[in-house]
Protein backbone atom coordinates (compact mmCIF):
# COMPACT_ATOMS: atom_id res chain seq x y z
CA UNK A 1 0.00 0.00 0.00
CA UNK A 2 1.52 3.32 -1.05
CA UNK A 3 1.60 6.66 1.33
CA UNK A 4 -0.62 8.10 -1.25
CA UNK A 5 -3.52 5.65 0.19
CA UNK A 6 -3.89 7.30 3.28
CA UNK A 7 -5.70 10.30 2.14
CA UNK A 8 -7.62 7.99 0.38
CA UNK A 9 -8.89 6.03 3.47
CA UNK A 10 -9.79 9.05 5.21
CA UNK A 11 -12.04 10.71 2.05
CA UNK A 12 -13.58 7.01 2.06
CA UNK A 13 -14.46 7.45 5.95
CA UNK A 14 -16.03 10.45 4.86
CA UNK A 15 -17.93 9.33 1.98
CA UNK A 16 -18.82 6.23 4.21
CA UNK A 17 -20.36 8.96 6.87
CA UNK A 18 -22.10 11.55 5.07
CA UNK A 19 -23.48 8.48 2.49
CA UNK A 20 -24.72 6.79 6.39
CA UNK A 21 -26.19 10.05 6.98
CA UNK A 22 -28.00 10.50 4.03
CA UNK A 23 -29.68 7.24 4.44
CA UNK A 24 -30.92 7.57 8.43
CA UNK A 25 -32.41 10.74 6.96
CA UNK A 26 -34.46 8.76 4.23
CA UNK A 27 -34.94 6.11 6.19
CA UNK A 28 -38.07 7.20 7.69
CA UNK A 29 -39.58 7.79 4.18
CA UNK A 30 -38.32 4.31 2.72
CA UNK A 31 -40.15 2.97 5.73
CA UNK A 32 -43.34 4.51 5.80
CA UNK A 33 -46.36 1.91 6.09
CA UNK A 34 -43.66 -0.42 6.99
CA UNK A 35 -43.85 -1.41 11.15
CA UNK A 36 -41.75 -4.18 10.75
CA UNK A 37 -39.12 -2.77 8.47
CA UNK A 38 -38.66 0.34 10.50
CA UNK A 39 -38.42 -1.97 14.04
CA UNK A 40 -35.44 -3.74 12.43
CA UNK A 41 -33.20 -1.01 10.97
CA UNK A 42 -33.84 1.43 13.71
CA UNK A 43 -31.90 -1.45 15.87
CA UNK A 44 -28.62 -0.69 13.42
CA UNK A 45 -26.45 2.07 14.24
CA UNK A 46 -23.30 3.05 12.17
CA UNK A 47 -20.10 4.30 14.77
CA UNK A 48 -17.23 5.66 13.27
CA UNK A 49 -14.70 7.13 15.20
CA UNK A 50 -10.74 7.87 15.28
CA UNK A 51 -8.75 5.90 17.34
CA UNK A 52 -5.27 6.64 19.04
CA UNK A 53 -3.47 3.19 19.70
CA UNK A 54 -0.70 2.73 22.42
CA UNK A 55 0.81 -0.96 22.66
CA UNK A 56 3.14 -2.47 25.36
CA UNK A 57 6.22 -3.26 24.49
CA UNK A 58 7.56 -6.93 24.86
CA UNK A 59 10.62 -8.62 25.55
CA UNK A 60 12.34 -11.99 24.67
CA UNK A 61 15.03 -14.08 22.84
CA UNK A 62 14.82 -15.47 19.78
CA UNK A 63 15.86 -19.01 18.32
CA UNK A 64 19.43 -17.80 18.08
CA UNK A 65 19.50 -16.31 21.90
CA UNK A 66 19.79 -12.61 21.05
CA UNK A 67 17.79 -10.77 23.44
CA UNK A 68 15.75 -8.74 21.55
CA UNK A 69 12.30 -5.94 23.00
CA UNK A 70 9.75 -5.35 20.42
CA UNK A 71 8.16 -1.91 20.56
CA UNK A 72 5.45 -0.81 18.03
CA UNK A 73 5.15 3.36 17.20
CA UNK A 74 2.20 5.27 19.31
CA UNK A 75 -0.27 6.11 16.23
CA UNK A 76 -3.68 6.81 15.02
CA UNK A 77 -6.34 5.14 13.16
CA UNK A 78 -9.75 4.77 12.56
CA UNK A 79 -12.87 2.62 13.76
CA UNK A 80 -15.92 1.76 12.49
CA UNK A 81 -18.41 0.18 14.11
CA UNK A 82 -22.07 -1.58 12.94
CA UNK A 83 -24.30 -2.62 15.91
CA UNK A 84 -27.44 -4.34 15.82
CA UNK A 85 -29.37 -3.91 19.63
CA UNK A 86 -32.46 -5.78 20.41
CA UNK A 87 -33.10 -4.85 23.87
CA UNK A 88 -30.41 -3.09 26.57
CA UNK A 89 -28.54 -6.02 27.45
CA UNK A 90 -28.76 -7.77 24.49
CA UNK A 91 -27.02 -6.67 21.44
CA UNK A 92 -24.45 -7.50 18.90
CA UNK A 93 -21.72 -5.46 16.95
CA UNK A 94 -18.92 -5.78 13.87
CA UNK A 95 -15.58 -3.88 14.08
CA UNK A 96 -13.19 -3.26 12.06
CA UNK A 97 -10.34 -1.03 12.43
CA UNK A 98 -7.26 0.50 10.51
CA UNK A 99 -3.85 2.27 11.40
CA UNK A 100 -0.23 2.19 10.70
CA UNK A 101 2.60 1.59 12.69
CA UNK A 102 6.57 1.28 13.10
CA UNK A 103 7.62 -2.12 14.42
CA UNK A 104 11.16 -2.00 15.87
CA UNK A 105 13.07 -4.72 17.22
CA UNK A 106 16.03 -3.91 19.21
CA UNK A 107 18.65 -5.18 21.24
CA UNK A 108 17.63 -5.35 24.72
CA UNK A 109 21.05 -3.67 26.04
CA UNK A 110 21.80 -1.14 23.89
CA UNK A 111 18.89 0.06 21.99
CA UNK A 112 19.63 -0.33 18.89
CA UNK A 113 18.03 -2.04 16.21
CA UNK A 114 19.00 -5.66 15.09
CA UNK A 115 18.68 -7.13 12.07
CA UNK A 116 16.25 -4.60 10.21
CA UNK A 117 17.59 -0.93 10.37
CA UNK A 118 14.35 1.71 10.49
CA UNK A 119 11.90 -0.99 11.65
CA UNK A 120 8.83 -2.13 10.09
CA UNK A 121 6.30 -0.20 8.99
CA UNK A 122 3.12 -1.83 8.62
CA UNK A 123 -1.09 -1.86 8.14
CA UNK A 124 -2.78 -3.20 11.38
CA UNK A 125 -6.38 -4.20 10.09
CA UNK A 126 -9.23 -5.48 12.75
CA UNK A 127 -12.09 -7.55 12.03
CA UNK A 128 -13.88 -9.00 15.38
CA UNK A 129 -17.37 -9.69 16.29
CA UNK A 130 -18.52 -9.10 19.81
CA UNK A 131 -21.63 -8.38 22.27
CA UNK A 132 -22.78 -5.36 23.53
CA UNK A 133 -24.75 -4.04 26.19
CA UNK A 134 -26.06 -0.66 27.03
CA UNK A 135 -27.40 -0.20 30.89
CA UNK A 136 -30.39 1.96 30.93
CA UNK A 137 -28.92 4.32 33.59
CA UNK A 138 -27.04 7.17 31.67
CA UNK A 139 -23.96 8.64 33.29
CA UNK A 140 -23.34 12.44 32.95
CA UNK A 141 -26.53 12.76 30.48
CA UNK A 142 -25.07 9.92 28.24
CA UNK A 143 -25.97 6.65 27.34
CA UNK A 144 -23.10 4.07 28.55
CA UNK A 145 -21.89 0.67 27.01
CA UNK A 146 -20.03 -2.15 27.49
CA UNK A 147 -18.74 -4.29 24.48
CA UNK A 148 -16.27 -7.67 24.36
CA UNK A 149 -15.47 -9.91 21.61
CA UNK A 150 -13.06 -11.73 19.52
CA UNK A 151 -11.55 -11.64 16.03
CA UNK A 152 -8.55 -11.56 13.82
CA UNK A 153 -5.55 -8.77 13.19
CA UNK A 154 -4.05 -8.46 10.18
CA UNK A 155 -0.53 -7.37 10.12
CA UNK A 156 0.55 -6.14 6.19
CA UNK A 157 3.94 -4.66 5.62
CA UNK A 158 4.16 -2.13 3.48
CA UNK A 159 5.59 -1.66 0.25
CA UNK A 160 7.76 1.26 0.87
CA UNK A 161 8.94 0.40 4.39
CA UNK A 162 7.44 -3.33 4.96
CA UNK A 163 11.97 -4.69 4.87
CA UNK A 164 9.87 -6.98 2.20
CA UNK A 165 8.79 -9.42 4.85
CA UNK A 166 5.49 -10.88 5.08
CA UNK A 167 1.99 -10.17 5.78
CA UNK A 168 0.41 -12.59 9.29
CA UNK A 169 -2.45 -12.49 11.20
CA UNK A 170 -2.93 -12.48 14.74
CA UNK A 171 -5.76 -14.07 16.83
CA UNK A 172 -7.40 -11.10 18.86
CA UNK A 173 -9.61 -10.46 21.92
CA UNK A 174 -11.08 -7.19 22.65
CA UNK A 175 -13.28 -5.29 25.60
CA UNK A 176 -14.30 -1.33 25.16
CA UNK A 177 -16.39 0.54 27.24
CA UNK A 178 -17.53 4.32 26.68
CA UNK A 179 -20.47 6.80 26.87
CA UNK A 180 -22.90 7.67 24.09
CA UNK A 181 -24.76 11.12 23.10
CA UNK A 182 -27.61 11.58 21.26
CA UNK A 183 -28.34 14.64 19.24
CA UNK A 184 -31.49 13.67 17.70
CA UNK A 185 -33.09 10.59 16.63
CA UNK A 186 -30.46 10.07 14.02
CA UNK A 187 -27.09 11.34 15.10
CA UNK A 188 -25.15 11.28 17.93
CA UNK A 189 -21.69 10.99 19.58
CA UNK A 190 -19.58 8.26 21.14
CA UNK A 191 -16.43 8.47 22.81
CA UNK A 192 -14.64 4.54 24.28
CA UNK A 193 -11.27 2.95 25.43
CA UNK A 194 -10.77 -0.26 23.75
CA UNK A 195 -8.24 -2.84 24.89
CA UNK A 196 -6.94 -5.38 22.54
CA UNK A 197 -4.95 -8.48 23.00
CA UNK A 198 -2.67 -10.65 20.50
CA UNK A 199 0.66 -12.40 20.18
CA UNK A 200 3.00 -9.92 19.06
CA UNK A 201 3.42 -10.38 14.99
CA UNK A 202 7.10 -11.59 13.46
CA UNK A 203 6.12 -11.25 9.87
CA UNK A 204 6.82 -14.54 9.24
CA UNK A 205 10.14 -14.71 9.80
CA UNK A 206 11.76 -16.77 12.57
CA UNK A 207 14.42 -14.81 13.75
CA UNK A 208 11.72 -11.98 15.14
CA UNK A 209 9.36 -14.61 16.77
CA UNK A 210 9.41 -14.05 20.31
CA UNK A 211 6.17 -16.06 21.08
CA UNK A 212 4.75 -12.86 23.62
CA UNK A 213 1.61 -11.49 24.23
CA UNK A 214 0.95 -7.86 23.81
CA UNK A 215 -1.96 -5.61 24.18
CA UNK A 216 -3.06 -2.26 22.51
CA UNK A 217 -5.00 0.31 24.37
CA UNK A 218 -7.26 2.37 21.97
CA UNK A 219 -9.00 5.50 23.05
CA UNK A 220 -11.97 6.50 20.37
CA UNK A 221 -14.34 9.64 19.39
CA UNK A 222 -16.09 10.06 16.65
CA UNK A 223 -20.04 10.34 15.77
CA UNK A 224 -22.81 7.24 15.23
CA UNK A 225 -25.90 7.38 13.06
CA UNK A 226 -28.60 5.60 14.22
CA UNK A 227 -31.08 4.10 11.05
Amino acid sequence: MSIASRPLRLWSLVVCFFAALSASSAHAQATSGNPALEKQLSRIDLGIGAMGTITKDVQGTNYLNADIKQEASKTVGALITIRYTVSPYLGGEFNYSYARFTQHFRDSASGQDLYLIGGIQANASEYSFGYVAHPPHAILGAKPFLSAGLGTTAFRPTPGGGQSLFSRARMTYYYSAGLEKNLNNHFGLRASFRQTFYKAPDFGVNYLELQKRTWTVEPTVGFVIHF
